[in-house]
């Protein structure tokens, strides 16, 4: 088999040259007499004499020396993988290239132990939730750190609405999502508080650190990859085509059978999907310089009509070695520039899918697709459309066509790197970034836009948001080893500077006597719904740390770290800052003994410590005014000036081994989480002038377990390389506001068994013993014994009247996930296979409730069918109709419509070939592939897709209101290399 990407140089010089696809290399620079130096990652380094005889034979083996394998850690640190003493993970970055999403991160899914993604149900351009080893924090957040070539990427996420009526995508603006993945080297997983500890506050829930590329020496070289592919509804639910409606109930679809069966299909409303991605990347450079540029392009639309995502991405990069090679500075720039239109929300307003899904069945849709007529005033043409199924329902095409909602991104980074080598051991290097973004975000709502969210002439909303951020940071690093090589040390001591602004200029509101202009001087200036909006917020975090590894003869290393965080979000607190220890030890079993006769090529064993914390909300801790119409109002939350930070306790315990010469591979951790100094809202007492107050309380565990193991083999021109991931978490609070507790101010109780977030029918509710992710719904009304109570006069079901009568139904995190992953290829043949798994929890479906309330779903026509619905298994409710009528507004009767998440999927499927160079004399490699991705479900019992999430939020989890459908998405891709 060809070992792409083996480097081939002159021993003594830098003149060399990079293997072709089919693994040849020209070198006319040799002369016979020199010797050739053969490398590639993984493998044992050859060296062969020029001879000038026939061409040159090489056959390179499997390095089975693993133990100066180099990994990037925590503030881009190399360190030896067999030196670790905390689980690190690592992907090469052509793992998130192979099947192109427009949110990269997406692609990692099932592919790393222990790490959660759900994308967003918004369509094109969507946010992503990640999240590592559980959810630790009951309000603050939750999701991981980026940090791109040792530099922390400041998140612009914005806060999330969740609800019923509307949720909009809450990571339009979130700082991954616009990331070039052509432009990555490698990633490396930091999952749990050891790892992550460095970057204190901002990698307490686990950071993903993005290595990026760099110039290379040597002549030339050009990539371009183009990704094109085509998507379609993946999960939807399932609609009946054999009942109609009645001359009573016109918008039910509770009528007679129909004659003829109905044609239409909602899934009719959907587009084909579709998402190119084009990217170019230059490298070149010389021993001393070297360059790389990149430029790419991302053109997607979604499944629902009128999505759009645009995308375009520049970079540039530099590296330059000066004072006889002591000095390297390294510097770059990036910008991008983004469009997005109508990203759908999940809820009842607003969402296209509510029409489309809950349309009488029988009936003819296709009317409606022209969705505008001349109304009586003749200045604009009046939405079209005469039905009434929810309050705030309109024609689905009117949504996607007059009701635009755009978001205009424009972000520009620079960043430079200097590093000094003292001496051979000893370097200083000082790194800045700035990252600074603009969004305007905009809503027009047209003329005779429901009256709920517009006036008669519409409503305009439009707002701009600019981020500044400044990173800077100076790390002095040893790296010295003495007593004949017996102890090695590295030491690092730095200091670190982040300083975030943020601004918020806006107005909105509905429109004067002139339809469909949006500016500001045509907005309702008395209107209760109009108004502007200015907000400011600068934070600032400023930190010393340092850490260290000492290590014994190859075999056993300890390690230390601290770091001391002062953080602007403390201010007016006692304790402003926050300190961050960890400990660490790992012992290389397989160095201190000959494992060989057992097959082990490699054992090494691993624990640590960490205690990491997470900064509050910005601005609570200090007095609050509220400034409207020119009125200073206090705020209603006292200043928690007594607040301390959050923080984390961790430990960890792992081991790896590797087995037949590093052919098989595995790796296991069990950590051990507990956060505590949680922060609660609890009514204040009257005599402190405030409704609220802050209060820190409170402990949530996290255990679980984080698996891999790994196999690889060629067999002459075959290889098979397999990869099993596995993942479980256990989530429990163990303590809320501890009995007794006393106000710090007033000294009166402060009594908390419970916190609930309310989502109309459906409830989170948090109390010791349980866990984050339990939900309850509302149900039917039961018997003193716990069975359904079914009225012996309508023979029907009845709705639980109290309004606390809330039932337990389960959590919304899976048990356990796993992912298998295999790489065939022979002879330029590529073939890709990601089968992964979500096992557990427990999700609803108010789509489901409110399909079987008005008619239209299959297990209403069943039921019909069959007699009427089962509620029991010897129980049964004669007339559906009139139970699923309990359902109401989707929220009323959940308790019916809970279902498991359990879910296995053909996740990713790639086919490729390599062209044979000669067909290109040898000037250009080219590769062709067929991609995919969700193709298939071998098991899924829910009426959506679990693994994808209305919010990239805490809760609100599992909640299926007219979500939109996850994709299937089928197409190509070709790789060029001049």
């Amino acid at each position: 088999m060809p070992l792409i990407g083996a480097t081939v140089l002159i021993q003594g010089t830098t003149t060399g040259v990079a293997v072709d696809l089919d693994g040849n290399f020209t070198l006319p620079q040799a002369k016979v007499g020199d010797t050739l130096e053969i490398s590639l990652i993984g493998y044992a380094k050859q060296t062969l004499p020029v001879t000038g005889s026939a061409p040159l034979q090489v056959v390179m083996l499997e390095d089975n020396e693993v133990l100066d394998a180099v990994v990037v850690t925590a503030l881009g640190i190399k360190r030896a993988e067999k030196s670790l003493t905390y689980n690190v993970q690592e992907v090469a970055g052509d793992i998130v290239t192979s099947v192109k999403d427009a949110n990269f991160m997406n692609s990692l899914s099932g592919k790393v132990a222990g790490l959660q993604i759900n994308a967003s149900a918004s369509g094109a351009g969507g946010s992503t939730r990640v999240v590592m080893r559980g959810v630790k924090s009951i309000n603050g957040e939750n999701n991981a750190l980026y940090v791109i070539d040792g530099i922390p990427l400041p998140s612009l996420r914005s806060s999330q609405t969740e609800g019923t009526y509307e949720t909009p995508d809450g990571g339009d603006f979130e700082g991954i999502a616009n990331f070039n993945p052509d432009d990555i080297e490698s990633m490396s997983i930091l999952s749990g508080a050891t790892a992550s500890a460095l970057y204190g506050a901002q990698g307490a829930n686990g950071v993903i650190l993005i290595t990026t590329k760099k110039g290379k020496e040597g002549r030339v070289r050009v990539n371009y990859s183009n990704s094109t592919t085509f998507s379609h509804p993946f999960v939807m639910p399932k609609f009946q085509n054999t009942y109609g409606t009645s001359e009573i109930e016109p918008m039910m679809s509770w009528g007679s059978k129909l004659a003829t069966p109905t044609s239409y299909d909602p899934a009719d409303f959907f587009q084909t999907g579709f998402n190119e991605t084009n990217s170019v990347g230059l490298s070149a450079g010389t021993e001393r310089n070297q360059t790389y540029a990149s430029a790419s392009a991302v053109n997607s639309r979604g499944i629902v009509p009128n999505n759009v995502y645009n995308r375009y991405n520049f970079s540039i990069r530099n590296t330059t070695m000066l004072i006889k090679d002591r000095l390297t500075l390294d510097v770059g720039a990036t910008y991008m520039k983004q469009y997005t239109r109508n990203q759908t929300v999940q809820g009842q307003y607003r969402n296209p899918l509510v029409g489309i899904y809950l349309f009488p069945r029988g009936n003819d849709i296709r009317k409606y697709e022209i969705y505008e007529r001349p109304g009586s005033d003749s200045r604009y043409m009046e939405q079209f459309w005469d039905l009434e199924f929810l309050k705030g329902v309109e024609n689905p095409w009117w949504i996607t066509n007059r009701e635009l909602n755009e978001n205009r991104q424009h972000r520009y980074s620079f960043n430079a790197t200097m590093k000094l080598d003292i001496t051979d051991w000893m370097s200083l290097t000082g790194r800045i970034r700035t990252d600074n973004a603009t969004i305007n975000y905009t809503r027009k709502l047209s003329a005779s836009t429901n009256t709920l969210f517009a006036s008669k002439y519409g409503s305009y909303l439009n707002r701009t948001m600019t981020h500044n951020n400044l990173y800077g940071d100076v790390l002095l690093s040893i790296d010295k080893s003495f007593c004949d090589n017996a102890f090695s040390l590295q030491f690092n001591l730095g200091a670190s500077i982040m300083d975030n602004k943020n601004q918020l200029t806006g107005y909105e509101g509905y429109l004067a006597g002139i339809p469909n202009k949006f500016t500001y001087n045509n907005i309702i200036s008395d209107n209760s719904q109009s108004f502007p909006t200015q907000e400011n917020y600068h934070d600032q975090i400023q930190a010393v740390y340092a850490t260290m590894q000492l290590g014994w003869r190859g075999m056993l290393y300890v390690d230390v770290s601290v770091r001391n965080d002062w953080a602007s979000m403390l201010a007016f607190t006692p304790k402003q800052n926050i300190f961050y220890p960890s400990v660490g030890l790992s012992a290389v079993i397989s160095s201190m003994t000959d494992l060989s006769k057992a097959g082990i090529s490699f054992l090494k064993v691993r624990g640590s410590y960490a205690e990491v914390g997470n900064a509050p909300e910005r601005y609570i801790t200090g007095p609050n005014y509220t400034l409207t119409n020119g009125v200073v109002s206090t705020a209603t939350i006292a200043p928690a000036k007594h607040l301390e930070a959050e923080r984390t306790k961790s430990f960890e315990a792992g081991l790896d081994v590797k087995f037949l010469g590093n052919k098989i591979s595995a790796t296991a951790t069990y950590y051990n989480t507990n956060t505590y100094n949680q922060l609660f809202l609890y009514d204040a007492p009257p005599s402190s002038g405030y409704k609220q107050k802050y209060i820190n309380a409170g402990k949530v565990n996290n255990w679980g377990i984080e698996a891999s193991a790994g196999y690889k083999n060629t067999w002459r021109d075959f290889s098979w390389a397999t990869t099993l991931n596995f993942s479980m978490n256990r989530n429990k609070i163990k303590e809320l506001v501890p009995e007794g507790t006393r106000d710090p101010d007033t000294g009166s109780l402060v009594d908390i068994k419970e916190v609930n977030k309310d989502y109309n029918g459906y409830r989170v509710k948090l109390v010791e013993g349980g866990s984050i992710g339990d939900f309850y719904v509302k149900g039917l009304l039961t018997d003193d014994k716990g069975h359904i109570y079914v009225d012996p006069n309508s023979n029907t079901v009845l709705l639980d009247p109290d309004p606390e009568a809330y039932i337990f139904a389960g959590n919304t995190e899976a048990r356990f996930r796993w992912g298998w992953n295999n790489q065939f290829s022979y002879k330029g043949v590529s073939l890709g296979v990601l089968i992964d798994a979500r096992i557990g929890g427990r999700g609803v479906s108010a789509t489901q409730a409110l399909m079987d309330r008005f008619g239209v779903s299959q297990d209403s026509a069943d039921a019909r069918e069959n007699g009427g619905v089962w509620i029991s298994d010897d129980q049964q409710i004669p007339d559906a109709k009139t139970f699923y009528a309990n359902s109401g507004d989707g929220m009323s009767m959940l308790s019916h419509y809970v279902y498991s998440m359990t879910n296995v999927r053909l996740r990713e499927l790639t086919l490729g070939y390599d062209l044979p160079s000669k067909w290109f004399r040898n000037k250009v490699n080219m590769s062709v592939s067929f991609v995919g991705r969700n193709l298939f479900m071998f098991y899924n019992k829910a009426p959506f897709d679990p693994e994808v999430t209305a919010s990239t939020s805490t809760y609100y989890q599992g909640v299926d209101f007219f979500m939109q459908p996850s994709v299937r998405t089928l197409g190509f891709s070709v790789k060029l290399q001049f």
